[in-house]
């Protein structure tokens, strides 16, 4: 068994706890265990590296090799799958080195494949990261024979992201499994203007509640990232089944193992399927997201067309969850508070008692809506500070 910790985005901790909590009841029920210490949020020392993807925060739990095929496999909200490899006291380079080097490295590494250390050093007596770096890619070349390619970046698909991190002396080492960020999902090969990341696409859906049966509308789909990841979840479809992963260049990696898990998890897709229908007032972006959800395998399940918000023609009750422009990479010179409480003005006319989710940077534009909300969760947005506002339109 190892320790695994799941990266996700700073805020969206709680929905990917709901998101690896349901892999585990589904997926899981011997091979991983979620009792362990979780890590919802980071110690104060590490506040300053928040930018960070290894330091953005996460779940600890404790799982095989089985649970790491599965968990990139399956999550939808997680940035990155990490196996704790070590932790360690090291006060002195001669200490990191020979502890290191005591480490099985062989069980993630091959002789010579390329590894790109990613450091950080919190008031500890080793401080110089690339240094640090160095040091580590000499221990693993004499535990494994010979010297690692020491590349800036995890910047080949064979390339090993090892992460380094000295806090008050103490160092941990952790071994990445999944390669590319998990939100590159393999389908989004075109992007529209501002383009959402999968993975807080996904966060947005289990945010709103939705139930995945009821009818669900994006009348902003920009690039379709939104309706293309309500088709995943709702289908049943992994979100990691078109893409390679870290772990496939491991010695040890099962790859008859990993086809079976695929094959059975492609075996038991949903078949009651809510609509969903997306649309946008751009031409160009439809053609994208409509290829988008080609190559996605969920083309059948979204309605896409090109129209103006005010044009939307929701049937029935559902749950709108939706990314609207709001100014800062799309015009920034450009006044949107009259689309907002256009937008608001067609909800409430249109939508009554719809669920609704919006996300937004700028809290006076989701005041024009008109419509009272919740937007206590604050994320980020291709570094962007924003909100989702979440609630009920009136009926």
């Amino acid at each position: 068994m190892h320790k695994l910790f799941v990266v996700c985005a700073p805020g969206i901790e709680p929905f990917t706890r709901l998101d690896l909590s349901r892999v585990l009841e589904s997926q899981l029920p011997q091979q991983a265990d979620l009792s362990a210490t979780p890590s919802d949020s980071l110690p104060p020392e590490n506040s300053t590296q928040r930018g960070q993807e290894e330091d953005s925060g996460g779940i600890e739990l404790f799982g095989d090799l089985q649970a790491i095929y599965r968990l990139n496999l399956h999550l939808r909200t997680a940035s990155r799958v990490l196996v704790r490899f070590a932790e360690f006291h090291a006060a002195a380079f001669s200490e990191l080195r020979r502890k290191t080097n005591l480490l099985p490295w062989e069980h993630f590494l091959s002789p010579g494949q390329p590894v790109a250390i990613r450091v950080t050093c919190h008031q500890s007596r080793l401080y110089h990261q690339a240094a640090v770096a160095r040091e580590t890619a000499k221990a693993i070349g004499e535990r494994l024979g010979v010297q690692p390619p020491l590349l800036k970046s995890d910047e080949t698909q064979e390339t090993q992201l090892i992460i380094v991190r000295l806090v008050s002396d103490e160092c941990a080492i952790s071994i990445d499994s999944s390669g590319e960020l998990l939100h590159r999902r393999g389908y989004r090969l075109e992007t529209a203007k501002a383009p959402l990341r999968e993975t807080l696409a996904a966060a947005m859906l289990l945010a709103s509640g939705w139930d995945t049966l009821s009818p669900l509308l994006d009348p902003f789909c920009g690039s379709g990232t939104i309706p293309i990841e309500a088709a995943l979840l709702a289908r049943g479809m992994p979100p990691g089944a078109k893409r390679r992963f870290a772990f496939m260049h491991w010695p040890g990696f099962d790859g008859r193992q990993w086809e079976t898990l695929l094959a059975e998890s492609l075996q038991n897709l949903h078949t009651e399927l809510p609509k969903i229908s997306a649309s946008d007032r751009d031409a160009g972006a439809i053609q994208i997201s409509q290829a988008n959800a080609e190559r996605a395998g969920v083309a059948d399940l979204i309605e896409f067309t090109c129209r103006a918000v005010s044009a939307i023609e929701p049937v029935g009750s559902g749950w709108m969850v939706t990314n609207p422009p709001y100014g800062l990479r799309v015009s920034s010179s450009h006044d949107l508070r009259n689309l907002y409480a256009q937008f608001g003005k067609v909800l409430r006319l249109k939508c009554p008692a719809w669920q609704v989710a919006i996300l937004c940077s700028d809290l006076n534009l989701i005041r024009n809506t008109g419509l009272h909300l919740d937007t206590s969760l604050a994320w980020v947005n291709g570094g962007v500070p924003v909100r989702l506002a979440r609630g009920i339109v009136p009926g």
